[in-house]
């Protein structure tokens, strides 16, 4: 047998396994709000444990979780190391997730299966690639546990903020300088490579105005009309968006939504006080202090339309944008090569709209692509939406890519190979 049928052959001999494992990890809620998310932390390092995989607990201070606003945090390291001067290659998915909200036809901590679909929040996002990533380094064990030299080593980093922005997460373990790989594998779906992403930008708008009683209206100041003209005036700013362009492909243009809006007291009051919430997303090409700028003065000039209406406003996110990087063309390519014979069709490297926690690798100069195992989109997988799911077969596929990059990337040069492996080590 080659090296991939080894590979491959030990995966699908060991797939119920790993699909038991993902059901165990969605059966231990994460969402996020509130992120109460140690326990996952806890329950996914007794299963590692079970399999052989020692994973060290990193519990982030709970003084620094809570101004966070969160419960709990505890991140996860696996390292495997396999001698020699070789790369260190991280593989980074987060457990936390939204809460599944209504609409759900499956229990959305059930992890069901159905017409060969697993069914539950984060089934898709981000759990799967915990599954995915501890089974490909199982297969890559198991090949040079039956000769395959290997040079370099693997992280597997689980991490619990992505929600939030990842600096709890991914951000809080490379400022400790408890990873520093050469090589990042994050989190994403099969039918392609990320290789950009967009920014993210987030603000609260808190507009002032004067309660009174609804009966004798004219002597208060309305916060809600404040708003609306705030509103007016974004909506205006997110019309022109379009006509700016990005020139990575899978990226379109700037966008912003506001998503969350709240305000008054009571039906018979003038309301004294709306806050907004907000939501822009940066492609590369731009600077991140001047769009926060030029969104900063279209609400003051809106609020200072209307008499009486103050304004506060506060940053709550800055995510910047991640940039295409040469310096990962060698692991792009291996996950094109390797996907395109598993899935048998062309796997495209792009950009995506989202935002993740690889611009934090990005920042520090380690090459990345975002690949795991998923649909051909975000809304197929209903990823924060009701009855969130994961074809198996994407699960299957998607962990065969990844333990054969990691042996392409890893193995000594006309070192031992598997070629005399048993599938089944």
């Amino acid at each position: 047998m080659s090296l991939h049928d080894t590979l491959d052959a030990w995966i699908d001999a060991h797939f119920d396994e790993e699909v038991r494992f993902l059901q165990a990890l969605v059966q231990v809620p994460t969402d996020t709000p509130p992120g109460n998310n140690a326990p996952h932390a806890l329950r996914t390092a007794e299963l590692l444990a079970a399999m052989g995989l020692e994973a060290e607990r990193h519990v982030v201070p709970a003084g620094d979780v809570h101004a966070y606003g969160l419960q709990s945090l505890t991140n996860l390291i696996v390292r495997r190391r396999y001698g020699g001067d070789g790369p260190v290659i991280a593989l980074n998915a987060h457990g936390d997730v939204v809460p599944p909200g209504d609409g759900w036809t499956h229990d959305p901590y059930g992890g069901e299966i159905e017409d060969g679909r697993l069914y539950g929040r984060a089934a898709a996002v981000s759990k799967s690639d915990f599954a995915t990533y501890t089974f490909a380094l199982r297969a890559l064990d198991a090949a040079q546990a039956a000769g395959l030299a290997l040079n370099g080593g693997v992280e597997l980093l689980f991490t619990y903020d992505e929600e939030f922005g990842g600096e709890l997460g991914p951000g809080w373990l490379l400022e400790r300088g408890l990873t520093t790989p050469d090589l990042l594998i994050a989190a994403g779906f099969s039918y392609e490579v990320v290789t950009a992403h967009n920014g993210c930008l987030q603000m609260e708008v808190a507009v002032h105005g004067t309660m009174a009683h609804a009966a004798i209206p004219h002597t208060g100041v309305d916060a809600l009309q404040g708003a609306v003209a705030i509103l007016n005036a974004l909506y205006a700013l997110n019309d022109g968006y379009r006509a700016i362009t990005s020139q990575v492909p899978g990226i379109t243009h700037p966008y912003l939504n506001v998503g969350r809006i709240e305000g008054g007291t009571n039906t018979n009051v003038v309301p004294g006080k709306v806050v907004l919430r907000l939501d822009r997303r940066m492609i590369p090409e731009e600077d991140p202090v001047a769009v926060e700028a030029s969104i900063r003065q279209t609400i003051a000039e809106a609020a200072a339309s209307r008499a009486g209406i103050s304004v506060e406003i506060r940053r709550l996110l800055l995510a910047r944008a991640w940039q295409p990087d040469a310096g990962n063309a060698r692991l792009v390519q291996a996950l094109q090569r390797h996907g395109e014979a598993v899935f048998g069709e062309a796997i495209p490297a792009r950009g995506t709209p989202l935002y993740t926690d690889v611009r934090l690798f990005g920042e520090r100069g380690i090459p990345a692509a975002i690949y795991g195992a998923g649909p051909r989109t975000v809304r197929e997988s209903n990823a924060k939406r009701a009855d969130e799911h994961l074809v198996l077969d994407d699960l299957r596929r998607a962990t065969k890519v990844v333990a054969r990059t990691l042996a392409e990337l890893l193995a000594v040069p006309g070192g031992t190979d598997a070629a005399s492996a048993s599938a089944t080590a």
